[in-house]
């Protein structure tokens, strides 16, 4: 098989190679995958960059991206051989493990190869194990949001604009944050109301949208930064359900209002997802597809050979859809 790894840490085009390598065989309980896309998340730059006090790869050798795409095209033992040919679409397919979806194949346990609808791109579903999953678990985490108002912050992102129609989908009243070039895009994705994240007076503005009331739910992309004002504008009782903190990574916590309103932190990290949060989240992303409520735009295609310019191209920000790697080019 082909494949993109690095053993070192470093920038893409300094430590990424395309390599050659024998096309591994699934184990017991295992399915192998020809992959049709690759994800590029920012987790996946992170991790090949290396994170605070990482000197090194965790394993010798990496293929790099835990989202990806494609066909079952082999099983081991212990699995229904009616898999395979099955379209399917994967989860963690790198997380502690050295060899992800930044290649023609890879095999990995086969409940992390989830059945695809035949009318859902191989394209949307390099995007469900990550940004999808993290948006829904943030939106439901097991409760139903109908009739309740959501504040996320960030609507224009890749995980924000999937959480905008989720909640939407979901029957919730959903006021959305964006810098001003995102407005048009969380609108589009079904917000009701899209402010700008850099007004002087956000929080009057939170308020207002809501007819003068707290919210019920907080959607959070930037923790550190927006954990004052969140603070002030959820309800007693509410939920502040955070994924990403990257400008503000030890915040100072304003813990008298958020103690007086009993508030939930959530700290999501979609890797650790408990079976049944994971199957939860699973289940509302087919259902919602499934009545044409997701859509999950994509930016640029890559084909494998230039998965450098891929994670450049995650790195420069500022995009409107996902980064994927065709795994066949």
């Amino acid at each position: 098989m082909r494949a993109i790894t690095y053993s070192t840490l470093g920038e893409a085009r300094d430590v990424l190679k395309l390599t050659e390598m024998e096309t591994p065989k699934p184990g017991p309980d295992e399915v192998r995958v020809r992959l049709a896309f690759s994800g590029v998340n920012p987790s996946d730059v992170k991790s090949r960059r290396g994170r605070p006090g990482m000197t090194k790869p965790p394993f010798d050798l990496v293929i790099p991206q835990s989202d990806g795409a494609g066909v079952v095209e082999a099983v081991g033992s212990n699995v229904d051989s009616a898999r395979i040919g099955q379209r399917v679409w994967i989860w963690n397919g790198q997380w502690q493990r050295p060899f992800g979806t930044a290649a023609t194949h890879i095999v990995l346990p086969s409940a992390q190869a989830v059945d695809l609808a035949d009318d859902v791109s191989f394209e949307a579903a390099a995007s469900f194990g990550i940004p999808a999953l993290t948006a829904c678990h943030a939106v439901f985490n097991g409760e139903d949001v109908k009739g309740q108002t959501v504040l996320i912050q960030g609507g224009a992102g890749t995980v924000g604009y999937l959480a905008v129609q989720l909640a939407k989908w979901a029957g919730a009243k959903v006021i959305a944050t964006t810098g001003k070039d995102g407005a048009r895009r969380a609108k589009k994705a079904g917000a009701d109301v899209v402010l700008d994240y850099a007004s002087p007076d956000l929080l009057a503005q939170v308020l207002a949208a809501n007819d003068g009331n707290p919210v019920d739910t907080v959607i959070e992309v930037e923790f550190g930064v927006n954990v004052g004002l969140d603070a002030e504008v959820i309800k007693p009782n509410g939920r502040i359900a955070a994924y990403g903190s990257a400008k503000e990574m030890t915040p100072a916590l304003p813990f008298l209002p958020l103690l007086f309103k009993a508030v939930t932190i959530d700290i999501i990290l979609v890797y650790l997802l408990t079976e049944t949060q994971r199957r939860i989240a699973i289940d509302k992303v087919h259902q919602a597809l499934a009545e044409g409520a997701l859509d999950c735009p994509v930016e640029q295609v890559f084909p494998l050979s230039e998965t450098v310019r891929a994670h450049e191209a995650v790195e420069a920000g500022a995009r409107a859809g996902a980064i994927l790697i065709d795994c066949t080019g």
